[in-house]
């Protein structure tokens, strides 16, 4: 069996494509008990956010600035 510094580094030297794939796959492996009720809850909110953007009912801003106002947020 492979040890996990040798997957590590025959992981690494995958395509983007294929290391995202794989990390995506690996992730939802470890998600064992899910919430079908709060997984739903959050799917919904997500499509009505991406819905929102789509329709300019809102305009997002860049994650940086979201980030910065957070912090200024919390600073006070």
């Amino acid at each position: 069996m492979a040890s996990v510094e040798q997957v590590m580094k025959e992981a690494l030297a995958l395509p983007s494509a294929a290391r995202a794939l794989l990390a995506e796959k690996l992730v939802e492996s470890l998600e064992f008990d899910v919430d079908e009720t709060l997984q739903t809850l959050w799917t919904d909110e997500a499509k009505k956010r991406r819905d929102e953007v789509r329709s300019g009912a809102i305009e997002p801003i860049p994650g940086e600035e979201a980030l910065a106002r957070v912090r200024q947020i919390l600073e006070q």
